[in-house]
């Protein structure tokens, strides 16, 4: 999977990187709960910020927020009416990553399945990247 990116100004004159391939591909339900807390938090056209971090079980946890805008150096593309928002250090730990969301008996919550983890928690929150990957 290629991910190219391209720079493009935005307000403020700061530069912005914008994918243009897939990075990250949300599940329709993944993309509608997106939506609807963009919604919830008056945050029309804000981003979707996914990352990763490190710790957890694994070695690095995933990190999902909302912002009101992306950052310099962010990769930001849309899916589905979502803007995401990547930054650029967490691409390679994240490329070709699906994100679900799934609601069971005892919770909600997004799932991420990705093709760059070795090794993942129990939980499913974290992971240890390929280090071929990097």
């Amino acid at each position: 999977m290629e991910v190219r990116a391209k720079m493009e100004r935005q307000e403020g004159n700061q530069e912005k990187v914008v994918a243009t391939g897939e990075l990250i591909q949300l599940t329709p339900l993944a993309a509608e709960q997106a939506r609807k807390a963009l919604e919830r938090k008056d945050m029309r056209g804000g981003v979707l910020r996914v990352g990763v971090i490190g710790g957890g079980c694994s070695g690095m946890q995933y990190s999902l927020s909302l912002d009101r805008e992306a950052k310099a150096g962010d990769v930001v593309f849309e899916q589905q009416g979502v803007r995401i928002a990547v930054e650029e250090q967490a691409v390679p730990y994240l490329k070709g990553t699906v994100i679900d969301y799934v609601s069971g008996l005892h919770s909600a919550g997004f799932k991420f399945v990705n093709p760059n983890a070795v090794r993942t928690c129990g939980c499913g929150s974290s992971f240890a990247p390929a280090e071929e990957g990097r």
